[in-house]
């Protein structure tokens, strides 16, 4: 029962953003500028559950509780889902759905470039999340989705010179912090890791001598 109310959650914290902008919409209320709202509210959510994927490992090894990682994969899902919303609303209403123009904007201005590098790191990502993937590569899926760390700097870089027109740096340095607390504390455990790891070896071999 509990595994079932976590996924429904799960899946309700996916939708919600979606279902905001249709309440939203409906009673024209999307701001002023509906396509500026839709285009950073996209690019927020994608942050945010990409934040929650990376949060699932600490979590579960700070509390014990492994619900969290059982639902990494729908997570990174959404996170992609919004991160695609995120692109095509950027090319039809910020681009006007012109090639070229696309094409000059990832050329001309530096957010857009290191945007589409953390969204080409994203979609192997989504693409091997199957079972039959997962199976298929083995070990190696397992390095592949290790291009999560890197997508998510490019993404907090992203967000960090997007604002940097408007000089405000709040909310991007707000996710670089628990970013850095995020990525921090598995080059902790890293290290823990390691050091241990040469003691327990030492101490076995001064046992058998």
């Amino acid at each position: 029962m509990g595994t079932t109310l976590l996924a429904l959650g799960i899946h309700l914290f996916g939708l919600f953003p979606l279902a905001r902008w249709v309440v939203l919409g409906y009673q024209n209320n999307l701001t002023a500028n509906p396509p500026e709202f839709l285009i950073r509210s996209s690019g927020t959510w994608a942050l945010v559950l990409l934040w929650a994927v990376l949060a699932a490992t600490p979590v579960r090894r700070l509390t014990g509780w492994a619900g969290l990682i059982r639902h990494r994969r729908a997570l990174g899902l959404y996170a992609f889902f919004y991160t695609v919303l995120h692109v095509i609303a950027w090319g039809l209403w910020d681009r006007g759905g012109v090639w070229a123009s696309m094409r000059h904007d990832l050329w001309q201005r530096d957010f857009i470039g290191i945007g589409a590098l953390a969204v080409l790191c994203l979609i192997p990502l989504a693409l091997t999340s199957t079972h039959g993937w997962i199976r298929r590569l083995g070990r190696w899926w397992t390095r592949l989705h290790w291009l999560v760390y890197p997508a998510a700097i490019l993404s907090v870089w992203h967000f960090d010179w997007m604002r940097a027109g408007k000089n405000d740096f709040f909310e991007p340095h707000l996710y670089a912090w628990v970013l850095a607390a995020l990525l921090g504390t598995r080059v902790l455990w890293w290290v823990r890791s390691r050091y241990r790891q040469p003691r327990r070896n030492g101490g076995s071999e001064r046992r058998r001598g």
